[in-house]
C-alpha cells in the first residue's frame, strides 16, 4: 500500500497495481480482520486510507461502517473510483496532507505504509492534526522479525513483490513505534500496540 516517496524521486505505482500473490492477499485479509475488531460497532465514519493501494480493497471492504471514504495513492483503479461514497486523491501521502484540513476524519488507516516513508514522525503528526477528537488511527507495520520472512518471500521465493520490500525504510517493534506516536502528540493512555500475523507485524490502535 503505497504512495511513498524518496528524496530523489516520487513513486509512480500503487500497491497491487500489477496484481498480488496469495501471500499478499492473505496479509490483506488478516489486516482487515484486525481493523474490524478495532472498529467494533462504530458506524457512519468519515475515513481516510493513506496508501490505500490501486484497488483500495480495505477501504471499500469497510463501506458499511462509513459515511464517506477518502483513499490516497499515486494511482487508483477505474473500478475503485466508481464505488459510491468513495473519493480519491492520486498523490503521495506527503502531498495529500497539505490538502486536508484539521479535524477531518473519524478514522485514519495507515496499513503497511509507515515503513515506506522517509519521515514517519512528520506523517504521524499530520495524522494527529487531521484526526477528530475521539477518532481512531490504525497503523500496521512489519516487525524486525517480519523483515526476515518478507525479504525471504520477496527475494528468494518470489511470492511477494520485491519492489515493495526494496522500498522499505524501517521496521518496527513496540519500542520503535511507541515513541514516534508520543512525539506526534498522542498520549500513552491513547495507544495500544499488539503483535499479530504470527509476530511478523505490529498493529497499533490509537485513540484521538
Amino acid at each position: 500500500m503505497s504512495s511513498k516517496s524518496t528524496p530523489a524521486e516520487l513513486r509512480q505505482e500503487s500497491y497491487g497495481q500489477h496484481g498480488g500473490s496469495a501471500v499478499d492477499r492473505f496479509g490483506v485479509w488478516l489486516s482487515s480482520q484486525a481493523i474490524k475488531r478495532a472498529l467494533g460497532n462504530r458506524k457512519d465514519l468519515d475515513a481516510l486510507d493513506l496508501g490505500c493501494g490501486y484497488h483500495a480493497r480495505l477501504l471499500r471492504a469497510l463501506r458499511t461502517n462509513l459515511r464517506s471514504g477518502l483513499g490516497v495513492d499515486v494511482q487508483i483503479s477505474p473500478e475503485a473510483k466508481l464505488e459510491a461514497g468513495m473519493t480519491y486523491l492520486e498523490s503521495t501521502i506527503e502531498q495529500a496532507f497539505a490538502q486536508i484540513p484539521d479535524n477531518s476524519f473519524d478514522m485514519i488507516l495507515m496499513i503497511s505504509v509507515l515503513e515506506h516513508l522517509w519521515n514517519p514522525a512528520e506523517a504521524l503528526a499530520s495524522c494527529r492534526r487531521i484526526l477528530r477528537p475521539d477518532g481512531l488511527l490504525l497503523v500496521n507495520v512489519p516487525t524486525w522479525r517480519g523483515k526476515v520472512f518478507l525479504e525471504f518471500s520477496a527475494f528468494r521465493l518470489g511470492t511477494s513483490p520485491a519492489l515493495e520490500m526494496d522500498d522499505h525504510k524501517m521496521y518496527y517493534n513496540k519500542n520503535d513505534l511507541w515513541p514516534l506516536l508520543v512525539r506526534a502528540g498522542f498520549k500513552p493512555s491513547q495507544i495500544r500496540l499488539k503483535y499479530h500475523k504470527f509476530g511478523l507485524n505490529l498493529f497499533a490502535t490509537i485513540h484521538g
